[in-house]
């Protein structure tokens, strides 16, 4: 099946390569990578069969928006836009209102897997109608590993449960890092490499992110010491609360893991620096280097 992915990040290369692993066609726009099949979006549509699939595997914001209106001008009826980034998916609900009224199918992709999806297959959660949804499926089940995809709802459902899905991420991630930050400043000489190794073995907490953290202490020292104690937020955390709140859930434990990423930016934490090494691990998410310290200034 022919596909046009536009954004060869991270996740868009990976996937891409999935994607011509499993025998689809797969032409590629992205003006910041050298070897993209396309040098415009109209160059990308020429060189797929109607009707055309668009996939966008780029930040949610400005550039998704002003893409998505490139793409509803060159688009012809009947063409389907997968929107794969991490939209909010009030934007998700629009967006699919301004391409029917024009006769072009958009479809709302919440993606999980990170640098891992290669290898393993990238979880898919998927808004939209039943007819350009069932028409792709070949992409989807191509992508994802086996029960890793569903049509959850129509319009928004997909970007919706993404955002939920990742707000859930923020709770378990602090979780671990307050543990191994509770250990880290006991009265015990505790080895974080040895006990995440364990409980990766028949223990209650064991999970693919505590294998993650393991392989974090393995490439970092159990200290995490070239790892700064920050904490970014891609906002699907806050984007998580304000629905909670909208719909009068108690959320209190993604609302504090988002609060402990706030205060990551102004206290020196181990558990910052776990979640930090989490981030890097799962998705390739940049982490901030320790700065060396000035002369004069204490060093911890």
């Amino acid at each position: 099946m022919q596909l046009a992915m536009i954004g060869l990040g991270r996740m868009g290369s990976g996937m891409t390569e999935r994607l011509v692993e499993h025998g689809h066609e797969v032409h590629t726009y992205d003006p910041k990578v050298a070897t993209r099949t396309a040098d415009s979006l109209q160059q990308l549509k020429e060189q797929l069969d109607p009707p055309r699939p668009f996939w966008m595997m780029i930040p949610a914001g400005k550039i998704t928006e002003d893409t998505f209106h490139e793409l509803l001008e060159i688009a012809d009826e009947g063409d389907t836009i997968v929107d794969g980034g991490n939209s909010n998916f009030r934007d998700s609900k629009r967006r699919y209102i301004e391409a029917k009224q024009r006769g072009i199918h958009f479809v709302d992709a919440g993606v999980s897997g990170g640098v891992w999806g290669l290898e393993v297959g990238f979880c898919l959660m998927v808004g939209g109608d039943d007819e350009p949804v069932k028409r792709l499926e070949p992409i989807f089940t191509a992508l994802a590993p086996e029960a890793g995809y569903a049509h959850v709802g129509p319009s928004g459902a997909g970007h919706f449960v993404k955002m939920v899905h990742n707000g859930i991420e923020y709770g378990l991630m602090q979780s671990y890092a307050e543990g191994f930050e509770i250990m880290e400043h006991s009265e015990y000489d505790l080895d974080a490499l040895e006990i995440s190794g364990i409980w990766r073995n028949g223990s209650v907490v064991r999970s693919w992110l505590l294998e993650l953290l393991h392989a974090a202490f393995e490439k970092h020292g159990a200290k995490l010491d070239d790892i700064a104690p920050y904490v970014e937020d891609s906002g699907e955390g806050r984007w998580t609360i304000n629905e909670a709140i909208n719909e009068s859930v108690p959320a209190p434990v993604i609302a504090a893991s988002l609060f402990a990423r706030f205060a990551s930016r102004d206290d020196v934490k181990f558990s910052a620096k776990v979640a930090a090494a989490l981030r890097n691990e799962f998705g390739g998410h940049a982490i901030k280097a320790v700065e060396p310290a000035k002369a004069g200034e204490d060093p911890r």
